[in-house]
């Protein structure tokens, strides 16, 4: 390859980032029509024919510091850029474009001093990604109520190509571990694609910045900045409710990004439909792409969850503690955290291991346990199970003693242990009217009095369906 095919190179990519940083429509307008005539490389001077003398007007008052920074990105830091004004092939005026940009767009850099391209739009290399690098897919533990944003973020990270779920908005109540599957998504994708900008933040370190570009008349920077990221992860977007301002910017930013081909992904504590005091047409492009729900884990994945704490943590927890802390305590994935360092941290002090009646004493003061609720399904096949008797026959017409008992058994424990009427509890013990519902009620009551084998059959019943609760 000879130098001026490198050169060619070298003013293509400088207008791949123009495009990049623009409108579609500002770029066929404004750069499209540029064309790249010399580069002296002794005396760093580097000419670029514009069909007339208002192109070079507009691009020095719009678009100087992008062009500027973009060349010194791929031409080098001191080259001065030329404009050949070209009609028709015949060169009628040439203009020196001003390299000292900071005074006239910029408070961010020194007086007299031209930012690099590094401080004005970052280079990779230089992009601090915010990611958390111990939030990983290694350790995000997969279930039901979080399969779907964790398949689909993984296929975003390995084929960040695609657009199919561009935006992801994922959802869900605070803990559930949003912040972490996107700082996931995000380490994948520089790992697999390190060329990548990817940057995570908070929509209210957003709305700090953008306060602040205001302030310091650098807004241009700001955005700037921000149209030049390939993945932008922003988390908490209920932040934004309120701030017409800060809405705007990400308007834009986000319109540039999508129409650019870039990844969107964002966290919110709620569906875009609650967002009020959010601009509807900042809902109706969050709605656009792929909105994903986390939901509260389900027991099976807190069980793997704290199982997977512990391992990690090195420490001995017996499988009935967690198995009672997951059977009990639903409400976010940070609180099973915390209360596993809890019983670790009383443990220490004072002196016992952990046991389930201890962890009973220290999860009292630190959540409310509840009463599992037992549906009449779970009444009927414990009750079947124990007396070895089978579901259809007691659904059935039998009167064999021991059928009926069980039948009469199944319904007194319905009766005290759901919210179901006794004409429903019918219908579900073989479509029986309420009369007869009563009937086996009372019988049960009656014998209970009396029959103390039955009493301990019933004691033993409650206890494998609600033993394990408080």
């Amino acid at each position: 390859m000879n130098v001026k095919e490198n050169e060619q190179i070298l003013w293509q990519r400088c207008m791949e980032m123009f495009r990049s940083n623009v409108s579609e429509q500002q770029f066929l307008t404004w750069f499209s029509p540029m064309r790249f005539k010399s580069y002296d490389a002794v005396q760093k001077e580097l000419a670029v024919c514009i069909p007339s003398q208002f192109f070079f007007e507009y691009l020095e008052e719009h678009f100087r510091r992008l062009i500027h920074v973009t060349i010194s990105r791929f031409f080098g830091e001191d080259v001065t850029l030329s404009y050949v004004v070209e009609v028709a092939g015949d060169v009628t005026v040439s203009q020196e474009s001003d390299n000292d940009i900071a005074p006239q767009t910029s408070s961010a850099f020194p007086a007299n001093q031209s930012p690099s391209l590094a401080q004005a739009v970052g280079l990779p290399e230089d992009l601090d990604s915010q990611l958390n690098p111990h939030q990983t897919f290694g350790n995000f533990i997969e279930g039901t109520s979080n399969k779907l944003p964790r398949s689909v973020g993984q296929s975003i990270a390995e084929h960040p190509e695609q657009m199919t779920f561009n935006p992801l908005f994922i959802y869900g109540p605070s803990g559930v571990g949003k912040t972490h599957l996107v700082n996931a998504i995000g380490l994948r994708t520089k790992e697999l694609h390190p060329e990548k900008r990817v940057l995570y933040l908070s929509a209210h370190l957003f709305m700090v910045q953008f306060t602040d570009a205001r302030k310091r008349n650098i807004f241009n920077d700001f955005m700037h900045f921000y149209q030049s990221i390939d993945m932008l992860i922003m988390d908490d977007m209920q932040e934004l409710i309120g701030m017409a301002g800060t809405q705007n910017a990400f308007f834009h930013v986000f319109n540039h990004l999508r129409q650019n081909g870039k990844h969107i992904i964002m966290t919110c504590d709620r569906p875009p439909v609650s967002l009020q005091g959010m601009e509807e047409r900042l809902i109706t492009r969050f709605k656009s792409g792929l909105m994903a729900e986390m939901e509260k884990p389900e027991e099976s994945l807190r069980r793997n969850i704290l199982h997977s704490i512990v391992k990690h943590d090195g420490l001995n927890i017996p499988d009935e503690v967690l198995d009672f802390i997951s059977q009990n305590v639903n409400n976010s994935v940070r609180e099973l955290e915390g209360i596993i360092h809890s019983l670790l941290a009383y443990s220490v002090v004072y002196g016992r291991e952990v046991d389930l009646d201890f962890a009973k004493r220290i999860l009292a003061g630190r959540t409310k346990v509840e009463k599992k609720t037992v549906t009449i399904d779970q009444i009927i096949t414990t009750t079947c199970v124990y007396f070895n008797v089978k579901e259809e026959d007691v659904f059935g017409k039998s009167r064999k003693a021991d059928i009926v008992t069980v039948r009469q058994m199944s319904m007194y424990l319905a009766h005290k242990h759901t919210k179901l009427t006794a004409s429903k509890i019918g219908i579900y013990v073989g479509n029986r009217d309420h009369a007869t519902v009563l009937h086996g009620i009372k019988t049960i009551d009656g014998r209970l009095k009396v029959d103390k084998e039955l009493r301990h059959h019933l004691e033993e019943l409650e206890e494998k369906l609600i033993g394990k609760a408080l």
